[in-house]
């Protein structure tokens, strides 16, 4: 009888290749800390060999300077760039910047504060994608971005402290510290009001695992964080604050668009376009909130609404365990990351900085939907080749929004495992 064939060098390398890639052999753990490493290594790199890009850095600080010199009329506050229209925990953070790089001359040590931002900020996404399990073979994409560097290190945007407490928020969540997390979230919001976009999907991932009271609790500390920071202007001018920090009205301009442009200018301006755009915004919101987001309470979305509008907890205590239990870390990833993803798809208009609120979101969507590898990395690398268009064409612009689109309808064909209604699986009456 003959012996079996023993499997190639070649195979067997393979085989241990796809093993490593899928979280299957002890290798694996050894991927996130290496791509780490790497990208440390890529940052000092960007730093050292490309040319620093002045866009808002020095707006920025003089804006600050007129905040330190004691003016806090937001209306009066301008930079070369035009008023000042950033909530005021954007001030603060500008404010220790100005400080630390010498009023903002300092460019080289700024650079290198945004890289140490980065690298915090990737540590916490990665940390939060293993926390929600996923393979490895997906990290590289976390590290690959020529656009994302570029945002962090060789243009010093707010989006990027923005980005970093969202991601700060959702590692919090995932560990259940709602508190913390929701404090983390409502300084970022207070950072750039971009957070906005989240908001919906927090509002329901506190709701079940924070329980009704709970949440409350949560946003009224939200609420009042905002308040806090933004008093030494609300005294001063409280409407000029509200309509500068939360310009809802704000006129954008076509040529910076990254989104749109395929459209062109006259339907990019026109008031119907804008309107639509908000009402698709709010549909698929909705659709999502009731088919997606609220299904681990294991009732219909009449059944959760309707005591909440009788200021009535829509769950008894022993419901209330059960729901927060099924509130798991993949939960939190998934909810929060959809309607970022969502708000960006119907976005009035996106500028290169918003990639900072999007790149990191798109690999753990694409692998979340189910959808095959392969696959997974082409639209990731389409989106980051449009990305890196500038100035943005028609061709660039639609790739953009169709990798958008395609992202948040693979998610909502995404079969969601089935909940039972409220009563304990065996494994939530051993966790419980």
């Amino acid at each position: 009888m003959m012996a079996s064939k023993e499997p190639s060098l070649a195979s067997q390398a393979i085989t241990l290749a796809f093993d490593v890639a899928n979280g299957r052999n002890a290798l694996s753990k050894l991927v996130p800390p290496a791509l780490f490493i790497l990208d440390a290594v890529l940052c000092a790199l960007v730093i050292w060999k490309i040319p620093y890009t002045e866009i808002d850095w020095k707006a920025y600080m003089e804006q600050v300077a007129q905040y330190v010199s004691g003016e806090h009329d937001y209306t009066a506050i301008k930079g070369g760039t035009g008023p000042l229209v950033y909530p005021a925990a954007h001030v603060y953070t500008y404010t220790g910047l100005y400080y630390l790089t010498d009023e903002g001359t300092n460019i080289l040590l700024a650079q290198k504060i945004f890289a140490g931002l980065y690298m915090a900020t990737l540590a916490l996404v990665m940390a939060c994608y293993s926390k929600a399990k996923v393979p490895p073979y997906v990290f590289p994409l976390l590290v690959l971005s020529k656009r994302l560097h570029s945002v962090f290190m060789l243009r010093c945007f707010n989006d990027c402290f923005a980005a970093f407490f969202l991601w700060l928020a959702i590692y919090l969540f995932q560990r259940r510290m709602w508190t913390v997390g929701a404090l983390a979230y409502a300084w970022g919001l207070g950072i750039k009001m971009s957070l906005l976009l989240v908001l919906p999907a927090i509002g329901a991932m506190l709701l079940l695992g924070r329980g009704f009271w709970g949440s409350l609790q949560c946003a009224g500390l939200m609420a009042n964080l905002q308040l806090l920071i933004a008093m030494p202007f609300l005294q001063e001018n409280p409407s000029g604050y509200v309509s500068k920090a939360f310009e809802f009205t704000r006129v954008f301009f076509f040529k910076w668009t990254v989104n749109w442009r395929f459209i062109g200018e006259d339907v990019f301006l026109s008031k119907p376009f804008s309107l639509t755009l908000l009402a698709m915004h709010a549909v698929v919101l909705v659709w999502f909130i009731t088919t997606k987001w609220l299904k681990p309470a294991g009732k219909s979305p009449i059944a959760i609404l309707a005591p909440m509008l009788q200021l009535q907890s829509p769950f008894s205590p022993p419901e209330e365990r059960l729901v927060a239990l099924r509130v798991t870390p993949e939960y939190v990833m998934t909810t929060i990351l959809s309607a970022n993803v969502i708000g960006l798809l119907f976005a009035r208009t996106l500028h290169y900085q918003f990639y900072s609120l999007l790149a990191w979101s798109t690999p753990y969507l694409l692998w979340r939907s189910g959808t095959h590898p392969v696959v997974q990395y082409g639209l990731w690398a389409a989106q980051e080749w449009a990305w890196n268009v500038f100035p943005s064409t028609k061709i660039s612009s639609g790739v953009v929004v169709s990798v958008l689109a395609i992202t948040v309808g693979m998610m909502a064909r995404q079969k969601d495992e089935n909940v039972a209604p409220l009563a304990y699986t065996a494994r939530e009456r051993k966790e419980a």
